[in-house]
């Protein structure tokens, strides 16, 4: 008796299906794509209307023989690869392989979740191919191809053979140097703030911050105005000026999507988001759960829709009321909103078994699996729970023309926090709650019209931070709030970026590298539409209408890529101009023939070559760490010449007999030590974290420091024998005495 076909993505799915489906099913698997745009050449013939050539992917052969064999014996062809794009185009040209076979016999099924329930309920609401998602995913696979078979042989002509350009890849690229940009032209500055320590009459202290004076907020620039301000709060009297209790309620946060969940595994458990999906993806195909066999226990994982199934609510409902009582069940489900823009094709991502917690099932999981269902299981349960309740305390305190301000709050109701806390960026969890910026931790009883007795003054010194890098979780927040790519494509951009070498992670940070910042350079100056934030989400916004059938994807192809191609071949001609603009003049000397060497681009990265090419083909490797600089001062262990190097934490002075002499020491600013009694000079350091600063040499025995650098200058106005180099972001850099504040900006020195 003919068995009926289902043809799937992944194997992986093979043991969970089986299990419902039976003895009347053979179940086979694609392993992904099976055709595709050939590597060799472009694939897209631009002159009639953007056709597209597909080939069969190496090593498909035998899939697609196995495939047709089996099909033409079944009695119906079930094609079920995943719920997207993707898969649609999957079962697009498998059907088209399987033409020959009755049209009748191949029909299309999609589940958001591999359970009995959802699969059954599949294969008897069969439809048709979703011809506008297939040609969604073609259009988005040719411009893709389009950009990267185009832009990547400029990079190889302009910077260095081997590099590539991806369209949506390099938009990333750029908001990542974007923010490199910002950090390196972000102006710190000094800032000073003041608590007061206060004690009401039963002698309970607590702190209070200056928030005014006379009603506007303080600005206070240096430690001379924290003084003074000080110095003038100690003379007056306290008197609490108003009190504010009230009720704060905390709402749960919706259940998982794609990028909130990748965003939310780098906190907790620091997981790219290429292994997140990878994780997901296990979880989702099916775990070998002993008697119950393969277990598909999340729903889909790629979706940007916070949408959950009515069956679903119901369900978690009563398991929280179950488990954890009345109190902590809403009276109505909690249904959320989805972003503008989002498919809601697919659920949120949820457990597909409420009665299959994680403790029950911990011994089948991996560590990783463990820990994403977890996540998942707990984040889903939460959010159809009671929202948490604060009572919440704010103090105004007056004292003469400065306000002081103090606020608490206590955990009253843990509601949904009894199951699950959103993780801070540095990946722990934030407590109850009671941990926000600004918070004390105790405010007494106090009434207004008390008097306070001022126990103490706290100044203390900040300086103003640049933005921060982006972390693979805060990139892909970023990505997503611009409209840049969609679930499906989140972790690929990152890894993609990382392959490539354009960008490094260290610390949990993404940074962008030479290499990537010399592409981005390139891409943005050649092609500042292309490559912008708003220009590709507003091709994401096309693909969506192609998606929806509003659009036909060759028009938006074409609309793409008339302007595109034709500045290509205005740049065709700018090749050897955009080349030489990438070279760096150094003060190096040609050994050879006495020219200039320039710092050029090749294919292994940034190296030293003659100017005078082709006529003198001298080259040297360029390397920052090994390059040192001859100075006149001495060794004082052995008497050699001093070189400067560069270290893990700067520049430094070391001795030229290395190894035979091993002595090291810090670079001075030519500026001695200004503390009385101490004969250091002022040096400049590092920090562990790469933050420079400046300290005296004889540290520990002398503790002066300071964020500027200080020159060898004296103050015109009071004499003070040092400066510092300071930058204004409207006059440039100037010269500040730390003594009375004087200035000298570029343009009078």
């Amino acid at each position: 008796m003919a068995k009926n076909l289902l043809i799937v993505e992944s194997p992986a799915k093979s043991k969970t299906l089986k299990k419902f489906l039976g003895k009347d099913f053979d179940i086979l698997a694609t392993i992904g794509h099976i055709k595709d745009l050939p590597k060799s050449k472009l694939g897209v013939d631009t002159d009639n209307g953007f056709s597209i050539q597909y080939e069969t992917i190496k090593g498909k052969t035998k899939v697609l023989k196995e495939l047709k064999d089996t099909a033409k014996k079944s009695k119906m062809i079930y094609l079920a690869p995943d719920p997207d794009r993707e898969g649609e185009a999957i079962a697009w040209h498998v059907a088209r392989e399987l033409k020959a076979i009755d049209d009748e016999k191949i029909v299309r099924v999609t589940f958001n979740e591999i359970t009995k329930n959802a699969v059954l309920s599949a294969l008897e609401n069969t439809r048709h191919i979703d011809v506008n998602l297939v040609n969604a995913q073609q259009a988005r696979r040719v411009l893709d191809r389009l950009v990267g078979y185009k832009v990547s042989p400029f990079l190889w002509k302009t910077i260095a053979y081997g590099l590539s350009a991806g369209r949506v890849q390099s938009v990333a690229l750029r908001i990542i140097c974007e923010r490199e940009k910002e950090i390196a032209d972000f102006v710190i500055e000094e800032y000073w703030e003041l608590e007061a320590e206060l004690a009401d009459k039963q002698n309970a202290h607590f702190r209070a911050k200056l928030t005014k004076i006379d009603g506007d907020k303080p600005k206070i620039e240096n430690q001379d105005g924290a003084d003074k301000i000080a110095s003038d709060v100690r003379k007056q009297t306290f008197v609490v000026e108003s009190i504010k209790k009230s009720e704060r309620k905390r709402k749960p946060s919706p259940p998982f999507i794609t990028s909130t969940l990748q965003q939310e595994a780098a906190r907790y458990f620091y997981f790219t988001p290429k292994k997140t999906m990878m994780v997901a993806q296990q979880l989702y195909e099916g775990i070998e759960l002993g008697d119950e066999g393969a277990t598909g226990l999340i729903t889909y994982m790629r979706t940007d829709s916070t949408r959950i199934a009515e069956s679903a609510l119901a369900s978690v409902r009563e398991f929280i009321d179950q488990n954890f009582g009345g109190e902590y069940l809403p009276p109505k489900a909690v249904r959320y909103a989805s972003k503008k823009g989002s498919q809601d094709a697919h659920e949120a991502i949820r457990p597909t078994y409420l009665e299959l917690p994680p403790e029950k099932i911990k011994k089948h999981l991996t560590k990783d699996q463990l820990k994403l269902y977890t996540l998942i299981w707990n984040r889903f349960v939460a959010s159809q729970m009671s929202p948490a309740v604060y009572d919440t305390t704010a103090v105004d305190i007056n004292a003469g023309k400065y306000t002081f301000h103090a606020a608490a709050q206590a955990l009253r109701f843990d509601g949904f926090l009894r199951v699950y806390q959103e993780a801070k960026e540095n990946g722990n969890g934030n407590g109850n709650g009671n941990g926000e910026n600004g918070l004390v931790d105790f405010i007494p009883d106090v009434k207004e019209g008390d008097k306070l007795k001022l126990v103490e003054i706290y100044p203390s010194q900040h300086f103003t931070k640049p933005p921060a890098r982006y972390t693979q979780a805060s990139l892909v927040k970023m990505l997503e709030a611009e409209g840049i790519g969609r679930p499906s494509t989140y972790a690929t951009i990152v890894s993609t970026l990382l392959d490539r070498k354009y960008v490094e992670n260290k610390e949990r940070r993404l940074y962008a590298t030479d290499l990537g910042q010399t592409v981005n350079k390139i891409l943005v100056e050649s092609f500042p539409q292309i490559f912008s934030v708003q220009f590709t989400a507003h091709m994401e916004d096309d693909l969506d209408q192609i998606e929806t059938g509003k659009v036909d994807w060759v028009d938006v192809i074409k609309e793409f890529y008339g302007p595109f191609d034709k500045r290509l071949g205005k740049l065709s001609s700018m090749q050897k101009e955009i080349k030489e603009s990438l070279t760096e003049a150094t003060q190096d000397v040609c050994e050879n023939c006495g020219s200039p060497m320039v710092i050029k681009w090749g294919r292994n990265g940034r190296f030293l070559a003659c100017s005078a090419y082709p006529e003198c083909k001298t080259t040297k490797p360029l390397n920052g760490a090994d390059e040192v600089v001859t100075t006149d001062e001495k060794c004082d262990k052995c008497g050699l010449p001093m070189v400067i190097k560069n270290g893990r934490f700067g520049k430094f002075l070391a001795c030229s007999g290395y190894p035979n002499c091993k002595n090291t020491k810090a670079l001075s600013t030519g500026v001695k030590c200004p503390k009385d009694g101490c004969s250091g000079d002022i040096v400049e350091k590092r920090s562990k974290k790469g933050k420079s600063f400046f300290g005296c040499s004889n540290y520990p025995k002398c503790d002066f420091v300071a964020w500027y650098k200080p020159v060898n200058k004296a103050c015109p106005q009071c004499g003070s024998p040092y400066m510092f180099e300071k930058v204004s972001q409207k006059r440039g850099p100037y010269l500040a005495c730390p003594a009375c504040k004087h200035k000298i900006y570029q343009e009078n020195q």
